[in-house]
């Protein structure tokens, strides 16, 4: 028979929580009582499988969960759980603990040490490491810690000298980003950005199919035939994934939009803005270093700007005389550079940076591709069609469509694990390319021409002028397009629509 772990001596000093907030967590963790929690969404998001083999066997004590707001960090975080008291955890081994939704934290000094300190004493009963001895490590679900003033340092502290696991969610990747020098070693970061086209068809029409594309390493990517056997599968697969990206088109990536596709799109755009981008910009970015408060009103510009110029990299030009001319004020680039940087930070938008040769180096525009086409849809209130059959009813939206085209797939690309994505900007003779995925020393050039009736001399050249480079080391380049069906006779460049490109996750 197994011993059971000692149990701790009361110690008032170490047992003081403010009797609201001791009463609010022992209210949001029902298991304690063996009453069951929300009821939670049978779809589970990609990255369950992966957290939860993190979460269990990873080599690092904290695993971080980045994201936008809304994209179902909490879910998956409660899904866990869920999935842990179903493989017979012990109750009192979880504790969850949501960050931003508890204002009497903020008059502790120490949040995350003193609720870890009252858990372990109140509801586990015992020391984390005495647990931990008899095989009962605890889990711990820190919810939205972005917000808590030194986060860092005490999650280092705990980790460090006790015997936890612990999954941590935020929505600021910057203020995550600020923390990770001192977690060197103890966290594993994942980040989650809305949902995949694989995604949107489970949960949209309840069609499960296996990825193509998987989390093996970027090294694949470099040889053509993963490409053509990718593109054969998505063809195999073709009415579920046309429907799919045609639900995409018109509603975007959140999952409350498919959630909820009963719900007219006004009242959608409405609910989007206020709990996705309005939260961010009021909430996540207002506060700078020190307590600094940055301009609500110029954050909310430069966003729409990243909206109307999504899959663009409109610069200085652009930006600086439309901003002074919105706000009828002095408002220099550094500024809106940092504002930039801080929307990135949110991971509502991605910064594609040009793409550096050897010793080139030369000032360009990094491209803005948003992380969801149906924010730039209701912040602007102007919806533009990504689908075949959408453009053909609006021919006139086609250009606009290429740029968005261009957001999406840049955003795709920019969340994959330990790949690296540029873009190539004109350099003298040298034309533009739109995307370059860099594994190791092998670059592969991709150029997205997002129309009807694709020209295979004139729409491939920036990639032809690409692979000629010997020393871009281009081994070949991909060609995105609108349609399934084109062909290009030079056998370095694959065809392949977007919505197979984005079916391979």
């Amino acid at each position: 028979m197994k011993k059971q772990p000692s149990p701790l001596i009361p110690d008032p000093l170490f047992e003081t929580l403010p009797w609201e907030l001791a009463e609010n967590l022992r209210s949001i963790n029902p298991w304690w009582r063996q009453e069951p929690a929300l009821p939670l969404p049978r779809f589970h998001r990609w990255p369950f499988k992966r957290l939860k083999h993190l979460l269990l066997k990873g080599t690092t004590p904290a695993i971080v969960l980045r994201g936008p707001r809304r994209v179902g960090k909490t879910i998956l975080l409660r899904q866990l759980i869920e999935d842990l008291l179903d493989a017979g955890v012990q109750a009192n081994r979880i504790f969850y603990v949501p960050f931003d939704e508890l204002p009497t934290l903020e008059a502790l000094e120490e949040p995350i040490l003193a609720v870890a300190r009252w858990f372990e004493r109140q509801i586990l009963g015992t020391s984390f490491n005495t647990a931990a001895h008899h095989g009962q490590i605890a889990y711990l679900f820190l919810d939205e810690i972005q917000n808590l003033n030194a986060w860092a340092p005490q999650l280092k502290s705990l980790v460090d000298n006790h015997a936890v696991r612990a999954l941590i969610t935020g929505s600021s990747s910057l203020r995550i980003e600020a923390g990770r020098d001192s977690l060197a070693g103890r966290i594993t970061t994942f980040d989650l950005g809305p949902l995949i086209l694989r995604e949107i068809a489970e949960l949209r029409f309840g069609t499960l199919t296996e990825a193509y594309w998987k989390d093996n390493g970027p090294d694949v990517i470099i040889s053509a035939e993963f490409w053509k056997q990718g593109i054969a599968r998505a063809q195999q697969e073709s009415t579920i994934r046309q429907e799919a990206f045609k639900a995409f088109s018109e509603r975007g990536a959140y999952p409350v939009a498919h959630e909820k596709a009963e719900l007219a799109w006004g009242e959608m755009a409405d609910h989007l803005n206020e709990t996705v981008i309005r939260r961010a910009i009021q909430h996540d970015l207002r506060t700078g270093p020190r307590g600094v408060k940055r301009d609500e009103k110029l954050l909310e510009e430069v966003f729409r700007l990243c909206c109307r110029y999504a899959g663009q990299g409109p610069g200085q030009a652009v930006f600086v005389p439309e901003i002074q001319q919105a706000l009828a004020g002095n408002v220099g680039w550094n500024r809106i550079l940092s504002y930039l940087r801080f929307l990135d930070g949110t991971l509502l938008i991605r910064l594609i940076e040009p793409l550096e040769l050897r010793l080139k180096r030369r000032r360009s525009r990094p491209k803005i591709c948003l992380c969801d086409h149906a924010l730039r849809a209701s912040w602007l209130q102007e919806i533009v069609p990504l689908h075949p059959e959408g453009l053909l009813a609006d021919p006139h939206l086609t250009d606009l469509a290429g740029h968005l085209a261009e957001s999406v797939l840049g955003y795709f690309l920019a969340s994959i694990p330990t790949l690296d994505v540029a873009h190539f900007p004109g350099r003298g003779a040298e034309p533009e390319v739109d995307f370059v995925l860099v594994v190791g020393t092998r670059r592969i050039p991709i150029e997205v021409k997002y129309r009807k009736y694709i020209d295979p001399h004139d729409d491939t050249h920036g990639l032809r002028a690409f692979l000629e480079k010997t020393v871009y080391n281009a081994p070949f380049g991909l060609l995105v397009t609108l349609q399934d069906d084109v062909k290009v006779h030079d056998p370095r460049i694959i065809p392949i629509s977007l919505s197979s490109f984005l079916w391979l996750r």
